[in-house]
């Protein structure tokens, strides 16, 4: 998600040790290599699809793997901020290991803020999003601006854990967003408040069942093209572009006022994605965002991908 600033530290300040002890107990064949094969890092489910701990996906209902169920305190700390969660990881970067500069472009992140909880680090550990740099401490609660580019450097010897949490938010996690501190600001009284361990108290977590769309619904489809128009360096042919995608939008808002969801009307939905996407190859072919990605690789992950289920590839996380 887009945020106003790099960097904003929520309130809350959770035991690293505590949070170390459930972690490192956890048998290391449990841990995953990264999707992409990215040297150095590595991962152990703890939110997924169907709490399957092998599953890389992020659409479809999201929920514990053994792994989480066994960690109570992981599990107190995830209540505490307030959120439904999504897609949940522990994130190893090995030492003299990097996560490489990239955006959080795909649909599945477009609205979801991250949340990152240092549980073994060290200060030399280098977090660095658009023109921000900071060191991640353990026992500290994180999100970020996941549009800005943004990398990970380990140059210690000793491996970085951090708690990698996706949310759409709640309640309780928009209060601490408020009442969060933006990096390197000093903010007189700020103090995050402690989340001492219950030892072997489980609480009920709120986990998405729904996150991808069957049909994206025009109202979403405007909101997403909106945005990713707004985000575009000026170029010659994006007022072709703009009128290419308001037509989209248009003919798709007719046809959802005919369908809705209905299966009769998915051959008339793919129709027009398919055109779109040609005269999107054709008319926006090397046009650049601010934030320095390409046009084409944003709307076809946010909407031209996504926007009809019976379309849409199956979705592996790579990030």
């Amino acid at each position: 998600m887009k945020l106003q600033v790099p960097f904003l530290q929520l309130p809350l300040a959770i035991d690293a040790d505590a949070l170390a002890a459930e972690v490192l107990a956890i048998d290391e064949s449990s841990w995953r290599p990264h999707p992409n094969g990215l040297p150095g890092n590595s991962a152990l489910t703890l939110i997924t699809t169907d709490g399957i701990a092998e599953s890389d996906k992020v659409y479809g209902p999201m929920r514990p793997t053994p792994h989480l169920k066994r960690c109570p305190y992981l599990m107190q700390v995830l209540a505490s901020v307030g959120a439904t969660w999504g897609r949940t990881r522990l994130m190893r970067l090995s030492g003299q290991a990097e996560v490489k500069l990239h955006v959080d472009i795909n649909y599945y992140w477009r609205e979801r803020v991250r949340v990152h909880v240092p549980i073994v680090t060290q200060p030399t550990v280098r977090f660095t999003c658009g023109d921000a740099e900071i060191n991640m401490a353990a026992g500290e609660c994180w999100i970020f601006d996941t549009w800005r580019q943004h990398r990970v450097v380990n140059d210690a010897e000793r491996p970085r854990i951090h708690l990698v949490a996706d949310t759409v938010g709640g309640d309780g996690f928009w209060e601490k967003v408020m009442g969060g501190r933006p990096a390197g600001r000093d903010l007189p009284g700020w103090k995050p408040k402690p989340v001492v361990p219950v030892p072997g108290h489980f609480p009920e977590l709120d986990y998405e069942s729904v996150n991808a769309p069957v049909v994206m619904t025009p109202w979403e489809m405007r909101e997403h093209i909106g945005f990713i128009l707004g985000e575009a360096q000026p170029h010659p042919q994006l007022s072709i572009v703009h009128q290419i995608l308001l037509r989209l939008s248009r003919r798709w808002h007719a046809l959802w006022s005919c369908y809705g969801e209905a299966e009769a009307g998915w051959p008339r939905y793919r129709a027009l994605l398919d055109e779109a996407a040609a005269e999107l190859r054709v008319n926006a072919a090397g046009m650049p965002l601010k934030n320095g990605m390409g046009f084409n690789q944003a709307i076809s992950s946010c909407v031209i991908d996504v926007a009809l289920e019976s379309r849409r590839p199956q979705a592996r996380a790579t990030q």
